[in-house]
């Protein structure tokens, strides 16, 4: 664990990448979340939809930029998190996850970080932006 009480403004979250996205992780995903659009397993729908092949849910997405912030503080820790979808994760791609603190300030009590999340393919084609506030104490 990072030492909070020393976070300033500009300091970095570890970053990780996924392995390449697989049909697999999203035939998966649509088993544990439920969501069973067939834009994400099915080629034929994909195709018939004017999609060269299926792509990742933005939940998915999502979720990754959620591990990104529970590896770095305790879920508990989490004050707001929101995300933008900005481009389709397609298969095969490997996604880097990673975050900035542009602020760190006070409320209620509380020394909090505002941070400016994303996710990222390998060549740097931004797919998923966000922020979060974490508390710091």
């Amino acid at each position: 664990m990072v030492d909070l009480s020393k976070l300033t403004t500009g300091d970095t979250l570890p970053a990780f990448t996924t392995g390449p996205l697989t049909r697999t992780t999203l035939a998966l995903y649509c088993g544990a979340s439920g969501d069973h659009n067939p834009i994400h397993v099915d080629i034929d729908f994909a195709k018939q939809a004017g999609y060269p092949d299926v792509f990742a849910h933005g939940m998915l997405s999502m979720a990754w930029l959620g591990r990104l912030l529970t590896n770095w503080v305790p879920q508990q820790r989490i004050r707001e998190y929101g995300v933008r979808f900005t481009a389709i994760t397609q298969v095969g791609e490997s996604i880097t996850c990673s975050g900035t603190v542009t602020e760190v300030f006070e409320s209620g009590g509380e020394r909090l970080a505002r941070l400016s999340l994303q996710t990222a393919n390998e060549a740097g084609h931004v797919k998923l932006q966000g922020d979060a506030v974490v508390a710091l104490n």
